[in-house]
């Protein structure tokens, strides 16, 4: 299973990819920003909110901290121009959290309640995991919607961060 080096990359990877994601919805209007799209949370306003609230949402559990938000599907930042720095912000706390995070802590339990209020637990590790493959998966619906627009989506392939981040061979 994953250590924290791989985690502390994928926290590294998340930021790099909801910038250059950001940097391109950047460019559209704010009709086009909140225009109904084909997916589950049906605009890029809704998905983006979306996942930066799941990001809270799974640090608060991390962090053993409270929970700010009550639902999944919250807007609290109906404007791009508020989304944007929160979600700068939120990069930056998920960087700190895995260079942070003790190794000996991945092999331990997360207690927490979802969002219905139900008792789980699920092994540290995994839900880290389950954190990063869910930015990914709606990240890949936003960039699907950013297609049904004007705009040229970034690449936002892994590959390409690697290449960026590690040094030539």
């Amino acid at each position: 299973m994953a250590d924290l080096p791989y985690f502390r990359r994928l926290a590294r990877y998340n930021r790099w990819a909801n910038r250059r994601l950001y940097s391109a919805c950047a460019e559209l209007s704010p009709a086009d920003w909140a225009a109904p799209r084909a997916g589950f949370f049906p605009s890029l306003q809704k998905t983006l909110n979306h996942i930066l609230v799941g990001d809270r949402v799974w640090l608060s559990r991390f962090e053993q901290v409270e929970l700010v938000h009550r639902r999944l599907d919250e807007l609290p930042y109906p404007e791009f121009s508020a989304l944007r720095p929160a979600r700068e912000a939120e990069d930056e706390r998920i960087v700190t959290y895995t260079e942070t995070l003790d190794p000996d802590r991945l092999d331990s339990d997360l207690r927490y309640r979802n969002m219905a209020g139900e008792a789980q637990l699920t092994p540290l590790r995994w839900a880290i995991a389950h954190f990063f493959n869910h930015q990914a998966h709606h990240r890949g619906q936003a960039h699907a919607m950013l297609s049904g627009t004007r705009l040229t989506p970034p690449s936002l392939d892994m590959i390409m961060f690697l290449r960026e981040e590690l040094p030539a061979a």
